[in-house]
């Protein structure tokens, strides 16, 4: 279970409608690059995978925190014919990874271990074992590459703080487990892989989510002084970062009130302590 799922319950997202109103979203831009197969959820955990080795080499300080494909084969360890090609597929990964980290160079192999890698975060997330572990479709490789060239360098680069795949402390526990995927300077960021630009209730909800996670349990690696001050999402096929401001969002005269609401929810959700 996770953050997501918590936040599809009818009651949890009849609440969040009426203590949140979504921003209006008029904005209108180009499908950049459009989907080469129907390989959907694959490509966008890949292209998770890819833009966080990018941004962590334009920001050599960043944190990382450690990579699901890594949580995701200890949970195989007893199939030893799977967890070896899954220990495999993450090994070399790290290897490519590191020369990335020194070159800078976007190589095939950094596309073919993004790939891999994303074939491995179901077992963790859904307890599921893809089919096609180790097998790689050469149209998600040009699909990515496309994705990658469309990036804005100076929308990623911090100035102060860039965390990568972080956590939110003792509260990622309240919902089953969570983590967001960027976290840059002020900014709280998720990546959206849609041919699709539009601002979703769910994707609205998803990020109030993490912002009340982050105000709860705080965000692992960060600064106790540091503030969260927007949240947004990267429409990764339109090339377009999408921001809001939480001020614009969030009622702080009854926004308290609202935590103790999420985290006695969630508590009956999950069976955990406050």
């Amino acid at each position: 279970m996770s953050l997501t799922s918590f936040i599809k319950n009818s009651d949890v997202k009849e609440k969040f409608l009426q203590e949140f109103p979504k921003p209006e979203f008029r904005l209108k831009k180009e499908l950049l690059a459009p989907p080469l197969t129907n390989h959907y959820g694959l490509v966008g955990t890949a292209f998770d995978y890819l833009l966080r080795f990018y941004i962590e080499h334009l920001n050599p300080k960043a944190i990382t925190n450690q990579w699901i494909a890594d949580i995701a084969i200890e949970l195989i360890r007893n199939d030893e014919r799977l967890y070896k090609r899954a220990s495999t597929i993450v090994s070399n990964a790290k290897e490519n990874h590191s020369i990335f980290m020194k070159t800078g160079l976007i190589s095939e192999d950094i596309f073919k271990s993004a790939v891999l890698l994303a074939q491995l975060d179901p077992i963790f997330r859904a307890g599921v074992v893809d089919e096609n572990i180790g097998t790689v479709d050469d149209r998600d490789i040009s699909d990515l590459r496309n994705l990658i060239s469309i990036v804005e360098p100076k929308n990623f680069k911090a100035v102060e703080l860039c965390l990568l795949n972080p956590t939110f402390g003792k509260a990622s526990a309240l919902v089953g487990g969570a983590d967001v995927d960027l976290v840059i300077d002020d900014m709280m960021i998720d990546i959206k892989t849609t041919k699709k630009f539009e601002l979703q209730r769910d994707y609205f909800n998803q990020l109030i989510g993490y912002y009340v996670l982050y105000r709860i349990g705080g965000i692992d690696g960060m600064p106790p002084k540091h503030e969260i001050r927007r949240i947004g999402i990267y429409f990764s096929r339109h090339g377009y970062l999408y921001l809001i401001d939480v001020h614009d969002v969030i009622n702080q005269d009854t926004f308290s009130k609202f935590i103790e609401w999420f985290k006695e929810r969630a508590e009956k959700e999950y069976g955990l302590q406050k």
